[in-house]
């Protein structure tokens, strides 16, 4: 495929909106207000970002205390009373002595010390759009937790003066599909690998995403039946650091090896840090299975899913390399489900398993019991 042109299906209309939503995105990780439009507009502020200033303009914008959004595990933990198995999101009430950004940042983030409140916390009507906020908050990889309430009266001529982003909330919610129907080629070169010397990294990036995927393209793939391909999730501290925590190195540069044994194949790169949370969100998750967690309900409490992880990215880098028959190397039944439903006919698995190293012996029973991994 030419890297200069635009993969079938992805249009001007498409790359605008994905464009947008990187736009206010990014204005949360900056600790700024954003507009979030849509059928139930809201001025919206990452608790994890947000300062003093920040949280003044906000109410001034609002007219009022705003509500915090959380997820509806975090919520629950917070007021200690169960949520609807349904809900997207919750929201809390906070009383007007408690209107304090340090109680705020503590409310969403299990791993900071956690505030004893003088004052009771109760459960608010989560706004229509507030899993949309959230959502926007997980693609700038915040946790999501975001302080909300409505836009002013006169809100083109606040959002002018304050120089706000607005977003839609339906583009939010349909980032994801968005961002894999942009996703195109952008470069492609040789890289001799120590296991694999005839090796070739190719980069695929969606339009308006900072984010890149690679492709590490062992011998001619394109000319096998069905060639051995490996999913791989980037992992900073297993590919680079050598962390005994989990068993991602082992795996990444095992299945380079085993690429290379079986003649042709391809390692999918895939910029989705920890089961699609990010580093930081990662490492906070980390902070609490030294308390006693395990990686999914780590996850949980942080208001994320047990795996935020998009395998269409997978798919649609092997379909534009011309491959759409594979042997997956993987023990995960959920890659092989995903890569099926994405359209890639899987005709077989191959094992790709490694021993506990007496660190990460709890974190591979978790893998096995919770999420189905096939390690025996």
């Amino acid at each position: 495929m030419d890297p200069l042109v635009d993969p079938p299906g992805t249009d001007a209309v498409s790359r605008l909106r994905i464009r947008q939503v990187h736009r206010a995105a990014s204005e949360l990780r900056r600790g700024v207000p954003v507009i979030l439009g849509g059928a139930s507009p809201l001025v919206l502020l990452a608790a994890e970002t947000a300062d003093t200033a920040a949280l003044a303009e906000l109410e001034a914008l609002t007219g009022g205390p705003p509500l915090l959004l959380l997820a509806p595990p975090r919520a629950a933990a917070i007021l200690r009373v169960p949520m609807p198995r349904e809900a997207e999101a919750a929201a809390i009430i906070i009383p007007k002595p408690l209107m304090d950004i340090e109680v705020y940042q503590s409310l969403s983030d299990p791993t900071l010390p956690q505030k004893k409140l003088r004052h009771r916390l109760e459960p608010g009507a989560a706004p229509a759009s507030a899993a949309a906020a959230l959502r926007l908050a997980k693609i700038g990889r915040l946790l999501p937790a975001v302080l909300a309430g409505p836009p002013p009266a006169d809100l083109e001529a606040r959002r002018t003066l304050h120089d706000l982003v607005a977003v839609v909330a339906t583009d939010v919610l349909h980032y994801a599909e968005d961002e894999v129907a942009s996703l195109r080629q952008v470069a492609a070169a040789k890289v001799p690998l120590n296991d694999a010397p005839n090796s070739e990294v190719v980069a695929f990036r969606s339009a308006g995403s900072a984010l890149e995927h690679l492709a590490i393209v062992i011998g001619h793939p394109a000319e096998a039946d069905a060639p051995l391909v490996r999913i791989h999730s980037e992992c900073f501290t297993g590919d680079l650091l050598g962390s005994m925590r989990c068993d991602c190195g082992e795996q990444l540069r095992g299945a380079i090896r085993r690429i290379a044994e079986d003649g042709a194949g391809i390692l999918l790169y895939l910029a989705q840090e920890g089961r699609g949370i990010g580093l930081v969100n990662k490492l906070r998750a980390y902070g609490l299975q030294d308390r006693g967690l395990d990686t999914m309900d780590a996850n949980r409490a942080l208001g994320w899913g047990a795996d935020e992880r998009n395998f269409l990215v997978g798919a649609t880098m092997l379909r534009t390399m011309g491959i759409s028959r594979i042997r997956l190397l993987t023990n995960n039944p959920d890659k092989m489900a995903a890569m099926v439903a994405c359209g890639i006919d899987v005709v077989g698995r191959e094992p790709h398993s490694f021993e506990p190293n007496g660190v990460n012996d709890e974190y591979l029973a978790t893998k096995a019991g919770r999420f189905g991994h096939m390690l025996d």
